[in-house]
């Protein structure tokens, strides 16, 4: 998606009412990583040669995909409501539905609870551990709305440990072993943005920052390089040793052929974020910037051929 693409889709989210606009539906995005663990245990292109194995895990992915999407919606009222005030304060979030006046708290707090309970029924329907997952990811996420984002360093854990339960629960919905290591590579990768994003906060609301999010405080630009050298290390290292460790992948080692593409990704991103002080919305740069995009293509149709090719 080019600079102009995503131009035209916040034109036509602008259009939206103002309820679905609260739940901020460009953001579902994030909630793909529950495809993961399809793409990496088998190998997805095998899956699509063979129709009565790939339409069954389809269904129940794109029906974990939409749990979380209802509870991520639900949770995005929720934070809205409770930072309607911070809100106000910040360039862009003050535009947001009830921070702007167009929606009121009331039927915010409202649909949540429909959608919450939406979100739990969908992962009802793929098995109890799914659900247990589903209902873990809505209390944690509650949790960080009312006291998990007021704790240094906690606060970011939290929202990687979100993308986690994710991917849980894409492996259980499709009854897949997935190794550790993707598990350990999935919180770096969410630490190594949820880091960068609040030094993006630092460093464009300067003197504010603390009005908007009081927890910035107890963060400083200093601070938050050391933490996002330390997370960009760990998570080269972590996903190099997941190519020729896993059991689930090929025992030739060849998916370490995709290891530049993870480097590249990440060394653009702090490219991105260093020299062109972005990183504040990590869902719109990465499909905003054209060659960490192509890198996100490459690094997924490599994979997924390796996969195939040494798996299926």
């Amino acid at each position: 998606m080019s600079v102009s693409a995503v131009a035209i889709a916040a034109q036509w989210e602008r259009k939206l009412p103002p309820l679905v606009r609260a739940m901020r539906p460009r953001q579902f995005i994030k909630n793909a990583i529950v495809i993961t663990p399809l793409v990496f245990s088998v190998g997805l292109a095998w899956h699509l040669s063979q129709p009565s194995t790939w339409m069954p895990l389809a269904i129940k992915v794109t029906v974990a995909f939409a749990a979380f999407c209802c509870v991520a919606a639900a949770e995005y009222l929720v934070n809205d409501v409770l930072d309607v005030e911070s809100d106000r304060l910040h360039p862009r979030k003050r535009l947001r539905p009830i921070a702007a006046g167009e929606l009121t708290p009331r039927t915010a707090q409202g649909t949540a609870a429909l959608l919450f309970c939406a979100g739990l029924a969908l992962g009802g329907a793929l098995g109890w551990r799914v659900l247990g997952i589903v209902a873990a990811y809505t209390l944690l996420m509650l949790g960080y709305s009312y006291v998990l984002k007021e704790l240094v360093i906690v606060d970011v854990l939290t929202v990687a440990l979100g993308f986690v339960l994710r991917a849980m629960a894409g492996a259980v919905a499709i009854d897949v072993k997935i190794s550790p290591w993707l598990y350990l590579c999935t919180i770096l990768g969410a630490l190594f943005l949820a880091v960068n994003k609040r030094r993006h906060e630092l460093l464009i609301l300067g003197e504010g920052a603390v009005d908007h999010r009081r927890i910035l405080s107890e963060y400083s630009t200093q601070l938050l390089d050391q933490m996002s050298a330390t997370v960009t290390a760990c998570t080269v290292l972590a996903y190099s040793l997941y190519t020729f460790t896993a059991d689930n992948l090929p025992a030739n080692h060849v998916m370490m052929a995709t290891i530049p593409f993870v480097i590249y990704g990440i060394f653009r991103y702090l490219y991105l974020v260093y020299r062109r002080d972005e990183g504040g919305s990590p869902d719109e740069l990465v499909v905003r910037d054209k060659p960490l995009l192509a890198c996100m293509a490459l690094f997924l149709m490599t994979a997924m051929a390796l996969l195939a090719i040494f798996r299926g």
